[in-house]
């Protein structure tokens, strides 16, 4: 049985989504992955959309969770990129004003990510930028 279920769990690990592989075949082509603000300041009119560093931090500044819990808020943040993926709507947006005149509401991708893929890119959103700012 401990043998079944050992491999029962590679398995499972090996067909697992890796959000960085889900990124750059979806989010790529629009999102930079790291640029520093003073570097999109110059390139601002060039970019298809805002860097992931700062899609991230504006998600962790604008959902706030009363008991400041950190699991709660990363599954809070997770739970919204999985649902604004499919689903973008201005109403939603974190962007700043600048960022939503600029770039709009991102297009949906209904349809082309599986369950799995946007739970994979929407943790890797969280988890990469942890501690890090766009400066």
């Amino acid at each position: 049985m401990k043998i079944f279920l050992s491999l029962a769990m590679v398995g499972f690990t090996l067909f697992a989504s890796d959000g960085y592989s889900v990124y750059k075949k979806q989010c790529m082509q629009c999102h930079v992955e790291m640029m520093e603000k003073q570097e999109v300041l110059k390139k601002f009119k060039t970019l298809k959309a805002p860097p992931m560093v700062e899609v991230s931090n504006r998600l962790k500044e604008n959902i706030m969770i009363k008991e400041e819990d950190d699991a709660v808020k990363r599954r809070v943040i997770i739970a919204f990129i999985k649902d604004y993926i499919e689903n973008p709507n201005i109403d939603y947006s974190m962007c700043r004003l600048g960022a939503l005149d600029r770039f709009g509401v991102m297009p949906s991708l209904k349809g082309k990510l599986t369950e799995e893929e946007r739970q994979a890119v929407a943790e890797w959103v969280h988890d990469r930028y942890s501690g890090v700012t766009f400066k």
